[in-house]
C-alpha cells in the first residue's frame, strides 16, 4: 500500500482491530456474560455487535454515496435523531445473527474488518455521504471506523476489569471528529483542552471511570 496521509489512521485502524482479538483471547466461557459499558449489552453481545457494524461498513461502502446510511444522514435529521435511528438498526441486526460463542462473533468481525481496511485506501477521497452540506468522504468515515474499534476494545477491557488506551489517542479522537460533522461544533466546546481518549468516551456516551464488580466470578454463590 502506497504510505499517505492516511497511513497513520490505516496503521490505527489495524491496531483496534488486533487489540479487540487479543482482548478477546483472554475471556472465558463464563465472562463472555460479563457487563459492559455498552448499556445492558453483555460481551458476547458486544461481540455480535462488532461482527455487524463491521459488515455494515462494507455496505455503506458498496453503496456510496447512496447507501442506506447515507439517506439517513441526507435528512439533516440532529444528532440524537439519528443516533436512535442507528441504535435501532444495531439491535434488530444483532438480534437476528445466530446464536453462537463469542469467539465466532470475533473470528468473523476480524475478517470482515481487516478486508474493510484493506478496500477503503483505493477510494479514501471518493464520497460517501453529506450532513447538512459537509461532505463526509471514505477516508472520514474509515477513521470513525477506526476509532469504533478502539471504543470497543475498551469496553471489553473494562468488561474483563481491565483498562485500554489506544497509542494515539489524538489521532484517533481526530478520525472520529472528522467523520461525524452531527456531533459538531455540539462537542467543540473545550475538546482540545481535555485528555483526548476520556473526552472520546465520554463525547460517546462512556463513563471513563466505569468498572465492573469482579467478585460475582470469583466468590461463591450465596445459598438462599
Amino acid at each position: 500500500m502506497n504510505r499517505g496521509p492516511h497511513a497513520g489512521i490505516l496503521a490505527a485502524y489495524r491496531d483496534g482491530v488486533t487489540v479487540i482479538c487479543e482482548l478477546a483471547a483472554q475471556f472465558t466461557d463464563a465472562t463472555w456474560l460479563a457487563a459492559t459499558p455498552c448499556n445492558e449489552w453483555r460481551a458476547v453481545d458486544l461481540a455480535g455487535h462488532l461482527r455487524c457494524v463491521a459488515d455494515d461498513y462494507h455496505e455503506y461502502l458498496d453503496d456510496a454515496p447512496a447507501s442506506r446510511l447515507a439517506r439517513l444522514m441526507a435528512t439533516g435529521g440532529p444528532a440524537d435523531s439519528l443516533a436512535r435511528k442507528i441504535a435501532r438498526q444495531n439491535a434488530a441486526e444483532l438480534a437476528a445473527l445466530p446464536d453462537v460463542a463469542g469467539p465466532e462473533h470475533i473470528a468473523a468481525f476480524a475478517e470482515s474488518a481487516r478486508s474493510y481496511g484493506r478496500r477503503v485506501a483505493q477510494s479514501w477521497d471518493l464520497a460517501h455521504h453529506n450532513y447538512r452540506g459537509t461532505e463526509v468522504t471514505v477516508g472520514a468515515m474509515a477513521g470513525v471506523a477506526c476509532a469504533e474499534w478502539h471504543l470497543h476494545a475498551w469496553d471489553l477491557a473494562r468488561s474483563l476489569g481491565k483498562d485500554y488506551r489506544p497509542a494515539q489517542p489524538e489521532l484517533v479522537l481526530t478520525a472520529w471528529r472528522d467523520g461525524t460533522p452531527q456531533l459538531w461544533p455540539v462537542l467543540a466546546a473545550g475538546w482540545e483542552s481535555e485528555d483526548p481518549w476520556h473526552f472520546l468516551l465520554a463525547a460517546t456516551g462512556r463513563d471513563p471511570g466505569w468498572s465492573l464488580a469482579l467478585e460475582c466470578w470469583t466468590r461463591p454463590q450465596s445459598k438462599i
